[in-house]
């Protein structure tokens, strides 16, 4: 009897102890399980943490980038503005002659023609200086030497623009059967006055060619003057000094 009992409980301690192995590992499954999902909030959020540090990083870098862009075209900009002004003379480097060439340019900029033609005191009437941009850019686009072309309009019209030159914004006396052509503007009359001498004077087959020096320009365009190609190039050296 005593012996019976004993292997029973026996029996039930083993069933026991069955049970609390049981219990433990379900319980550790449990705990794992809690474990694992921690950690895959902690790797979201991490991930999200890392998401937004990208995000952010993107938004500085385009927050910034287009200054950079900017400066980086300003200093582009100034590196070719100084490239290209190395290409034009110093003013003090211009030359002029009675035999040069009337459709070589000065090759100086607009700009510095502007400053060289503010500084002409015999500029009475500021004519050329407030027009030396027109000037310039009309010279330009018919190929006549810069100071020719203003020692022209001050031996016709004189250095502070005479009365009927100025009315008829005819610059260089070009005459029709009536007496000085009329133009509408500073800016027709200037344009005039370069087509004229292009087209007519200074190109090899224009109606009136016979050279393009001075003197070659006189025999046509004032061949009663034997002076004129002396006193264009007075004007002229009153520019240039």
């Amino acid at each position: 009897m005593e012996n019976k009992r004993s292997t029973k409980n026996i029996k039930e301690l083993i069933l026991i102890f069955v049970l609390l192995i049981i219990l433990g590992i379900v319980i550790g499954i449990f705990n794992l399980g809690q474990v694992n999902q921690k950690i895959a909030e902690l790797t979201v959020e991490e991930t999200k943490i890392e998401e937004k540090k990208v995000l952010d990083s993107e938004t500085i870098v385009a927050a910034y980038s287009p200054k950079k862009e900017v400066a980086s075209q300003e200093v582009v900009s100034r590196y070719a503005k100084s490239r290209e002004r190395e290409t034009y003379k110093k003013l003090e480097e211009i030359q002029i002659s009675k035999d040069m060439d009337l459709t070589i340019r000065c090759n100086i900029s607009r700009e510095e023609f502007m400053i060289l033609m503010a500084g002409v005191r015999a500029d009475t009437s500021g004519f050329f200086e407030e027009n030396a941009g027109l000037i310039y850019d009309v010279c330009e686009k018919y190929q006549i030497n810069e100071i020719f072309f203003c020692g022209l309009i001050s031996a016709e019209s004189g250095w502070n623009i005479a009365g009927n030159h100025r009315r008829t914004h005819n610059y260089i006396s070009l005459m029709n059967g009536s007496g000085l052509i009329q133009f509408a503007s500073v800016q027709e009359g200037l344009e005039k006055a370069a087509s004229t001498l292009h087209k007519n004077y200074l190109s090899e087959g224009g109606r009136f060619y016979h050279g393009k020096t001075l003197e070659a320009v006189r025999t046509r365009f004032c061949p009663v003057n034997p002076n004129w190609t002396n006193l264009v190039f007075g004007r002229m050296k009153q520019i240039v000094k």
